[in-house]
């Protein structure tokens, strides 16, 4: 086979393996639908875990590429709590790892929660290797009353799900880090994820269904209006 064929085929291949590239918003309205989806099923994400919370990542529709020896890749995006609200959307991509061969070339929806200050300090790391820099617990949808001081201890516990399903699906070896290409897509200037969910950035238009689905999946108490009294 010539040479010119074999870098065509592969490029075919890639192309099969990866789906077209979508634009944040779109991916935004997809992460939003994922959440709404997850929490109006049969087994949702326990309010009592998703309450605790401090963030939320969700990966909408994570593939497996079957060329890159099994590994697996997906973009999605991360939202930390704000007083009334949910912050802005960071832009995370998670890739690598081990769970290729257990989608076995199937989309599923992953979502994990931040659940303390340790979390989110890896968080906002440069990267973050799941197995290696922290521990996650897999909720797959199971009745969470059973291991409550576990997960309420867990810096970080993972669903997935699947066609309405929750799927079991490890995520030892994965690496989750910030997205800045896709950061400068949403906001159309360079800023880091850190900047987007610890100060005050304005959610861009797009992102509006997303922080919208957030608030209604896992509202956040809110903010207390300050009654100034006149003084005589």
């Amino acid at each position: 086979m010539k040479t010119s064929t074999i870098v065509i085929l592969g490029t075919v291949l890639a192309t099969a393996a990866f789906p077209q590239e979508q634009a944040p918003d779109k991916r935004l309205l997809h992460a939003a639908t994922a959440i709404a989806a997850i929490q109006t099923s049969e087994k949702p994400i326990p309010p009592a875990l998703f309450k605790k919370a401090q963030c939320v990542i969700i990966i909408p529709g994570l593939i497996k590429g079957a060329f890159l020896f099994g590994g697996k890749y997906g973009k999605g995006f991360a939202s930390c709590r704000r007083p009334g609200t949910w912050s802005a959307p960071a832009a995370m991509t998670i890739e690598g790892g081990s769970f290729g061969s257990q989608l076995g070339g199937t989309a599923v929806d992953l979502v994990v929660l931040v659940m303390n200050r340790s979390g989110m300090d890896h968080l906002l790391r440069d990267k973050v290797t799941f197995g290696a820099d922290i521990a996650v617990v897999e909720g797959k949808g199971f009745d969470a009353t059973a291991n409550s001081d576990v997960l309420m201890r867990s810096p970080m516990i993972s669903w997935s799900r699947a066609k309405g399903l929750f799927v079991g699906m490890s995520l030892e070896g994965a690496s989750l880090r910030p997205d800045k290409g896709e950061n400068r897509k949403l906001y159309g200037k360079d800023i880091d994820n850190q900047e987007i969910l610890v100060k005050k950035t304005a959610p861009p238009k797009g992102a509006r269904p997303f922080v919208a689905a957030l608030n209604k999946a896992a509202p956040n108490p809110p903010v207390a209006k300050v009654v100034v009294k006149a003084t005589k």
